[in-house]
Formats: C-alpha cells, structure tokens, sequence
C-alpha cells in the first residue's frame, strides 16, 4: 500500500508542477482551440505543433533556404564588387569639381 501512495504523491507532485509551469493551461487552450476548430486538420499533431511554436520548416525546406541564401550572398557580393569597379571608372571620365565638393 505505500508503494501506491509514494506513486501517487509523484504523481501529484509532476501534475502541480505542471500546473505551475503553465504547462496544463497552455495545452488544455491548444486542444480546446482544437476542438473548436470548424475545419479540423488532417493532422493534429502539426495543429498542436504549430500553435505551441514547435513547427519550423521542413528539414529539406530549411537546407534549400540554407543553399539559396549562400547563393544571394555571393551574387551580392559580385554585384559590390561590379559596382566599386563601375564607380572607379566612372569617376575617371567625371571631370574633378572646383570647389571640391563631391556629388
């Protein structure tokens, strides 16, 4: 009969913990939002997932975006360099301005 009282006392004890954490509230609007839902998803799991903020982009998503961005980076990079060289050659052909003023 102890061994059954030190369970529950346990369990007790994980439930407030639970409770204090915010846990309980947070999970029981989840479902309850759930519930309300009209439409209900096809996969509750991603519902619950996505309302807790746990649902991020796909693995394969985020690798593509991963590849995609060092693409830009380096295109942007070209495209500096293309420009410091296009206003180094421009500034050659500007006549110098006697006031000394740069436009």
């Amino acid at each position: 009969m102890a061994h059954y009282r030190s369970s529950e006392s346990k369990r007790e004890q994980f439930r407030r913990y639970l409770e204090k954490s915010g846990v309980l509230d947070t999970i029981t609007s989840i479902l309850v939002a759930l519930y309300e839902e009209p439409d209900k998803p096809d996969n509750a799991l991603d519902f619950i997932k996505l309302h807790l903020g746990a649902a991020g982009p796909e693995p394969a998503d985020a690798e593509s975006l991963r590849t995609e961005l060092v693409e830009l980076q380096q295109k942007c990079n070209l495209l500096m360099e293309e420009n410091k060289e296009l206003k180094n050659r421009l500034a050659q052909f500007e006549p110098p301005h006697e006031d000394g003023a740069v436009q």
